[in-house]
């Protein structure tokens, strides 16, 4: 989506104030308002009493929340949607409380952005490499993927390859899809060992769990081993930098077989200028908030880092529309057959 230019008071107001909306969602997840709400209807007074908040602040607050479609209002009374009453309700089996947390939490980074941009640093956290943190985060991604990663497994034919290496997939959320849809193929997961852990309870529930092995491994250190007919790197991109992505082609090059795949799931920009689609843009914002070097990257300079790497046939993969994990974007590349790898030595 492209906006109206900000061109008037108006307008300025408009996007400046959107904030209000977001913030009165926080507020009712800070007081785990829809977890209480159940499956019930609630008058004012006894949600209230319920939350011990005031009667005229929940008043204001549901009113708010009935408005955007996340309650429903009846006379007087307010009652859950099917969508808050499970995925925003900590009590149901849908509740998808891993990434909901995360978003909720990102209300208090982003005010702090103009310091990360005064000095060019990411957030200090100390929590980031903790096991408890990456565990919550893994999950976190697999409540974002688990709908869309049926959606594009469906769409990508993978034809007759055998083996995927899904790189950085946490969870592997789209390797089981992967595997749900193609009964030939074998997977194996690489990412580090505690989003292994939580892969492999993911794992547990899916039947075709016997064709997903686990590789631990810092794969932007260490040398990547064996070869596979399709690689998938989605959503791993925009957390390095263009040097580091670069040097990581060459290496997967060799670690394709000849004529394998490599497919990029990614928050491509896609104009000229590298200014749209806007979540794109965005989502470098977040990349200057949390990494060291990330950024999101135009699809056509992508196209290039692989050109140089001795990739060929490089393309956008389109998806119907609304299906994506990001508007445009998907991109495939080919290791040509019988042609080695323009790489130098190897890290290890």
């Amino acid at each position: 989506m492209i906006r109206p230019p900000i061109n008037s008071i108006e307008t300025f107001r408009r996007v400046l104030a959107a904030y209000r909306l977001p913030r009165v969602i926080v507020t009712a997840l800070e007081l785990s308002l829809f977890t209480a709400m159940g499956s019930g209807s609630w008058s004012i007074q006894k949600l209230a009493r319920t939350l011990d908040v005031s009667e005229r602040g929940v008043d204001i607050l549901c009113r708010n929340l009935a408005m955007c479609g996340l309650l429903s209002k009846r006379g007087k009374a307010y009652r859950n949607t099917p969508f808050s009453a499970t995925v925003l309700n900590a009590k149901h089996p849908k509740y998808r409380g891993a990434y909901v947390e995360l978003l909720q939490s990102h209300w208090a980074d982003w005010s702090r952005l103009t310091r990360v941009v005064r000095t060019g640093s990411p957030l200090e956290r100390d929590e980031p490499d903790s096991p408890a943190y990456r565990r919550q985060f893994t999950w976190a991604m697999h409540h974002r993927s688990s709908d869309v990663a049926a959606r594009v497994a469906a769409q990508l034919d993978l034809g007759q390859a055998e083996t995927l290496l899904d790189l950085g997939g946490g969870p592997g959320t789209y390797a089981m899809a992967f595997l749900a849809r193609s009964p030939r193929l074998k997977a194996t997961l690489c990412d580090r060992a505690t989003a292994l852990d939580v892969a492999k309870e993911i794992a547990a529930t899916h039947r075709a769990r016997k064709r997903l092995s686990y590789l631990p491994l810092n794969f932007m250190d260490e040398a990547l081993p064996g070869q596979y007919d399709v690689v998938w790197y989605s959503n791993v991109l925009h957390i390095y930098s263009a040097e580091e992505n670069q040097a990581l082609f060459r290496r997967l090059y060799s670690a394709l077989s000849p004529g394998g795949r490599l497919i990029i799931q990614d928050a491509f920009l896609h104009d000229r200028e590298g200014l749209y689609p806007e979540e794109a843009s965005l989502f470098a914002v977040s990349m200057l908030l949390f990494t060291p070097a990330g950024n999101t990257y135009s699809f056509s300079e992508t196209a290039e880092w692989l050109r140089a790497a001795g990739f060929v046939r490089i393309r956008p993969l389109r998806m119907k529309k609304g299906t994506e994990d990001w508007d445009g974007g998907l991109l495939e590349a080919i290791r040509p057959a019988g042609r080695k790898a323009r790489t130098g030595p190897r890290r290890s």
